[in-house]
């Protein structure tokens, strides 16, 4: 047998560059490069590896563990699923600022390859440097924080560990139905012993990815389903996306007149305005979507997890006989809501189905409905977009809540444009194939709902873990995804806040990446969800420190958003009124670099809720009536709900 001696770094970075996928015949490489920080914890050994021969990967510099592994997170997505970028940290803290990340992936169903340094494997050092000491179990390091937030877990204690690491590592990161992170645990000191690995071990490596083919009892059961409802619909789920079905989909629902709402990730698999198409589905869903939900006898969900999200908490489908037929290539999801499974690749099944339901002659109950949903909805979207504000009748949407923030918000900051109007003129004036990107707060009710995707592929939202802060980094990941498309980051202040380091990685790697930045001084989603739940607006407005009560009740907080960003070499521009906007955005698109609009929104102009709940936790005694009532309307809705 021949070997090759290497240190375990170097027989990493090897074994990386000889990794392939394949894909409906088209082969890729897997692996394109590496995210790093360096310290103590990996620069003497994965990264003396990438410095004496990093082959055909590429390694970028992030600036924050968290930032770029959202970022390698969001280029996994955007390439659907099919190419990543590995990430790898020093001990202790850069490894658990990669814990987040790790999460926004597994929940999402990504891959992503975490390489976190660790402690000695032999111990004699300890404690060392960023260790965390556990007097009643040695072999716990801050890298064990990873177990619960990956979908595969391992720790090189050995060089020759990381070879059935590594193959294991390989096998969930291209597995359809199982993705999401990896964490393989780096030893400092292993990463630079020695080895004699086996040649065989750096062979090239094709994983392909199958298109798993749904078995004939499954369709049949399926079929007999179907073939009794008279009102379907259709959810279409991020799978639509990864398994490239958008063709199959609207095949499926045109030829049986059967309408399908988008999750977030699944949204933008097809163009808003196909013929069924009826927007979003859910909490954050579109009224046409959400009262066709309410009375159909059966829901087809099509790569989807059914988050509560989507099912309004399980309350969303009130139709007494309803039931759920489910198309998954993962056996966990397809069993959700004691649905019957279709467990396979949905390009296959949706085409399978189609054929057998052809056979059969079926066609939905269904006339025009389906036009005048999306007829009554596209009113609806035009009334939102016209809404203006006027400081002697309040903004409808913005309800009855702290009314004053209004005239002391455009006061403050001088602006009295709203959020949907923001939305819409940035998306009629935006090119047809630039991709929007977001994650948290009110924004992706709003894109959700209103954004239209003229081109497939083109809506790139983390809404998995609703992770605040994704929107930069995840834009960058994006970009680097898709260089020659625009990229408009949708983010708050608050999530911008949170973070936005890798913003300094776009420049450096000369990516432009737009921000939106929408500042309404607020979390304002929380703020909106305390406030329609009975609560004073507490914690959630960002407000200066009334020395007088001790609350954060004073004036809102002004930040200069763009003068910050100004510093990193972004493009920034200042918004307060609709005319600079339109100014800015056209400038925008001739600049090279990245760019930031800082844009002064009124709080309280998002949308709101349309014919949908969300289950949470509300306190069940309390002085304020207006809890109690909050509980009891909470507790009412919940006996309509799902148990299942």
């Amino acid at each position: 047998m021949k070997t090759i001696r290497l240190t375990t770094g170097q027989a990493l970075v090897k074994f990386l560059n000889q990794q392939y996928v394949e894909f409906d015949g088209k082969e890729e490489k897997f692996v394109q490069g590496v995210f790093t920080i360096f310290g103590h914890g990996n620069v003497l050994g994965l990264g003396q590896a990438l410095e004496e021969d990093a082959g055909d990967l590429r390694v970028y510099q992030g600036r924050n563990e968290q930032g770029m592994a959202l970022a390698a997170t969001a280029y996994a997505k955007q390439n659907h699923r099919r190419k990543i970028i590995a990430c790898t940290s020093s001990v202790g803290p850069g490894a658990a600022n990669m814990v987040t990340a790790a999460g926004t992936a597994s929940a999402n169903n990504i891959p992503l390859l975490l390489l976190p340094g660790d402690t000695f494997a032999t111990r004699q050092p300890d404690p060392v440097l960023q260790q965390v000491e556990h007097y009643h179990n040695l072999t716990v390091t801050t890298n064990d924080a990873f177990r619960a937030v990956s979908k595969y877990w391992d720790r090189v204690t050995r060089p020759e560990h990381l070879m059935t690491a590594m193959i294991n590592a390989m096998r969930v990161l291209t597995d359809p139905a199982n993705t999401g992170a990896v964490t393989v645990c780096l030893p400092q000191d292993v990463q630079g012993e020695a080895y004699e690995f086996p040649e065989y071990f750096f062979k090239k490596r094709v994983h392909r990815i199958d298109r798993r083919v749904p078995t004939e009892s499954d369709i049949k059961e399926a079929v007999a389903l179907i073939k009794e409802k008279k009102k379907p619909i259709i959810v279409c789920g991020g799978g639509v996306r990864y398994s490239e079905a958008a063709e199959a989909l609207k095949s499926f629902s045109e030829k049986f007149n059967i309408p399908y709402g988008e999750t977030q990730a699944g949204k933008s698999a097809v163009e808003s305005s196909h013929s069924h198409n009826l927007g979003g589905i859910g909490i954050t869903g579109t009224l046409a979507s959400n009262l066709m939900a309410k009375e159909a006898d059966l829901v087809i969900g099509v790569g989807t997890r059914y988050s509560d999200f989507t099912t309004g908490s399980k309350q969303l489908f009130q139709n007494e006989n309803v039931q759920f037929l489910s198309i998954n290539t993962s056996e966990y999801h397809a069993y959700k809501l004691d649905a019957t499974k279709v467990v396979g690749d949905a390009k296959l099944a949706l085409q399978k189905l189609e054929e057998e339901l052809s056979n059969i002659d079926y066609k939905s109950s269904y006339s025009d409905e389906i036009q005048k949903a999306k007829e009554a909805w596209n009113k609806e979207v035009d009334r939102l977009y016209s809404i203006r504000y006027d400081e002697n009748q309040f903004i409808p949407e913005a309800g009855d809540h702290l009314p004053h923030v209004l005239p002391e918000f455009a006061r403050q900051f001088g602006s009295t444009i709203t959020q949907t109007e923001v939305l819409e003129f940035i998306n009629e004036h935006v090119a047809d194939d630039a991709i929007v990107v977001g994650a948290a707060g009110s924004l992706p009710s709003d894109l959700q709902r209103m954004w239209n995707s003229r081109t497939p592929n083109t809506y790139h939202m983390e809404y998995g873990y609703s992770c605040m802060g994704y929107e930069v980094s995840g834009a960058l990941g994006v970009k680097l995804a898709e260089p020659e498309k625009e990229v408009y980051v949708m983010t708050g202040d608050g999530s911008y806040l949170m973070l936005h380091s890798e913003l300094v990685t776009s420049i450096q790697e000369r990516k432009k990446i737009n921000i939106v930045l929408i500042d309404n001084a607020a979390f304002g989603c929380i703020n909106n969800l305390q406030m329609n739940n009975g609560m004073g607006s507490f914690g959630t407005e960002f407000r200066y420190r009334n020395e007088e009560t001790g609350k954060m009740d004073g004036d809102l907080i002004k930040i200069d958003f763009a003068k910050s960003a100004e510093g990193y070499g972004v493009k920034t521009y200042q918004v307060t009124t609709m005319e600079q906007l339109k100014e800015a955005l056209e400038d925008s698109k001739k600049q090279e670099v990245s760019t930031l609009l800082d844009i002064k929104v009124l709080p309280k102009t998002m949308t709101r809720d349309f014919e949908s709940w969300w289950n949470i936790g509300v306190a069940e005694t309390s002085k304020k009536q207006s809890i109690q009532d909050a509980y009891e309307r909470k507790e009412s809705v919940l006996q309509t709900a799902r148990k299942y």
